[in-house]
């Protein structure tokens, strides 16, 4: 499995009553896909899935595979956790309906480097479904070392990671100057897509990309063709706005901003989260606005 282009990892829209608007995330996926993007994430961060019960993830899936299978796109899952045998249980469900599943370093329980290297060869070997690596060390808690990552990444049925360290540090730079054959990395940062693509990431899985697919996917776009002005002027435009969603708690301003724009029906979030201040979503907005005026 090749993993190239902008993946928008799905808000979980909630209707008045609290309960899951499946014609909203439904939409939602539709109209993202028909704006470039090269698949779905479902039950990523942005989609609260800690907050779901198993009835609600499996309608989430359910939904985002039809979508994905209409328009010939690529759908990822968000699954695993800290417990290596839940983890493994939980891929096996994803045969049928998922491409590949994206699957975080062990949150909480810390192991070591080699720790986790057992863990995901656990799960390789078990896994009906290709893996990506979801590397967020400040939620984790586990950072992991360049030299970590290149052993995952030559493991068979792992695929690619997405890099959500918070920073574009030493050990991303080490990384991508030296990846694994056919492993990609996609960003997991928005503000840090353009220059993750200067080094050598083949996409990203991007939470502001709701509220601007096309633009991502230009910019991606404008990289491979080898076009640095226009993607260095859209990439700091793009980070603005990546700035702006991120000022509060993902994914409170992606969802009050697509409630102002009328795409989903509330921007309602399920404690502990709480919803965007009306300062976030004015400043999201008006980075939007911004935006579709061009340089």
């Amino acid at each position: 499995m090749e993993l190239h282009g902008i993946y928008v990892p799905l808000v979980t829209p909630f209707a008045e009553d609290g309960e899951v608007a499946l014609e909203a995330l439904e939409s939602l996926a539709r109209s993202v896909l028909a704006e470039g993007a090269a698949g779905l994430v479902a039950l990523g961060t942005t989609g609260e899935p800690a907050t779901l019960s198993p009835k609600e993830k499996w309608e989430v899936v359910e939904v985002c595979a039809r979508v994905c299978r209409e328009h010939g796109a690529r759908l990822i899952v968000g699954a695993g956790g800290s417990d290596t045998r839940q983890s493994a249980a939980a891929l096996e469900e994803l045969a049928q309906v998922a491409d590949a599943a994206l699957v975080p370093v062990p949150p909480f329980v810390r192991p070591s480097q080699d720790g986790v290297l057992a863990h995901f060869a656990h799960l390789t070997e078990r896994s009906p479904v290709p893996l990506v690596i979801y590397h967020i060390p400040y939620r984790t808690g586990q950072p992991l070392g360049a030299g970590t990552l290149r052993r995952l990444g030559r493991m068979p049925g792992i695929v690619g990671a997405k890099l959500a360290t918070g920073s574009v540090d030493e050990d991303t730079v080490e990384l991508l100057g030296d990846l694994p054959p056919d492993f990609a990395v996609l960003a997991g940062e928005d503000a840090f897509l353009a220059p993750l693509l200067a080094l050598g990431a083949t996409g990203g899985i991007l939470a502001s990309a709701h509220l601007a697919t096309a633009h991502f996917v230009e910019l991606l776009n404008d990289w491979d063709k080898g076009s640095l002005v226009p993607a260095r002027a859209l990439g700091h435009r793009l980070a603005a706005l990546a700035r702006a969603v991120f000022a509060e708690p993902n994914p409170a301003v992606v969802k009050a901003v697509l409630a102002a724009q009328g795409r989903i029906p509330t921007p309602a979030v399920r404690l502990p989260l709480l919803p965007a201040s009306e300062t976030a979503t004015a400043r999201a907005l008006a980075c939007l606005d911004a935006l579709s005026e061009g340089p």
